[in-house]
């Protein structure tokens, strides 16, 4: 895509292209975290051949609620207990078996790609070990410290709850109006994102997660951003 004559925006095609490319290259990159992965949508005979029929799915993402008010409880035992970590680090299964005690928060994150915005779109919900579901006050409690900031601070990273468009449940999501715009502000400030040589499709996700992702503490690896395949 050229840099002068983009508009922040990704066709549905593109958006498939981008969202394989990404799940490859995290699955090399992070080989021991929770995969991305592609959801397909049945064909349905009333859907239009270009209409994306999937989605990106991360699911079963666990963070550690803060351990300090098992500090005491810990403090008059001998046996040495494993280290905490923190709210917005994440853990796999052998961590979780380990700290058992600890409260623990799962994070299902989708992204759906909107036909009438042509960007991704971040959903998301949350729930507790005990499988009950997170209201949108408890959830901002388990976010990093610094999402409150980002969410109040930017006039389009804002959570709203509506249907999931695919399995059309209540879900969470961060509201897409002013992603094109960021999302070309960003491709044309940092050279490293491809610049005159034009936008690369396979950094599209990387970047606009990095960004809408810091307002839900969802991360991605400095790794992710090589531009050609490795």
């Amino acid at each position: 895509m050229d840099i002068s004559s983009w508009d922040g925006t990704l066709s549905s095609s593109d958006f498939c292209l981008a969202a394989h490319a990404f799940t490859e290259k995290w699955k090399r990159i992070n080989p021991v975290l929770p995969p991305w992965s592609w959801v397909p949508r049945p064909k349905s005979p009333w859907l239009a051949s270009h209409e994306v029929e999937g989605y990106l799915s991360l699911e079963n993402m666990c963070i550690l609620r803060s351990c300090e008010e098992d500090h005491d409880e810990k403090s008059h035992k001998g046996n040495e207990e494993p280290n905490c970590l923190g709210k917005d680090e994440y853990i796999d299964n052998a961590t979780l078996v380990q700290s058992y005690r600890q409260d623990v928060r799962y994070f299902d994150f989708h992204i759906v790609y909107s036909a009438s915005y042509r960007v991704p779109v971040l959903y998301f919900r949350t729930y507790s070990s005990d499988g009950q579901p997170l209201l949108l006050e408890d959830i901002e409690k388990e976010l990093p410290g610094n999402s409150t900031n980002v969410l109040m601070e930017s006039k389009w990273t804002f959570i709203t709850q509506e249907e999931h468009p695919y399995l059309n449940r209540p879900w969470y999501k961060l509201h897409p109006c002013g992603t094109s715009e960021w999302m070309k502000l960003l491709f044309l400030t940092d050279p490293s994102l491809g610049g005159s040589q034009g936008v690369p499709v396979e950094l599209y996700l990387s970047s606009w997660i990095s960004m809408v992702g810091q307002a839900v503490g969802l991360k991605v690896p400095l790794e992710m951003f090589n531009k050609r395949k490795e």
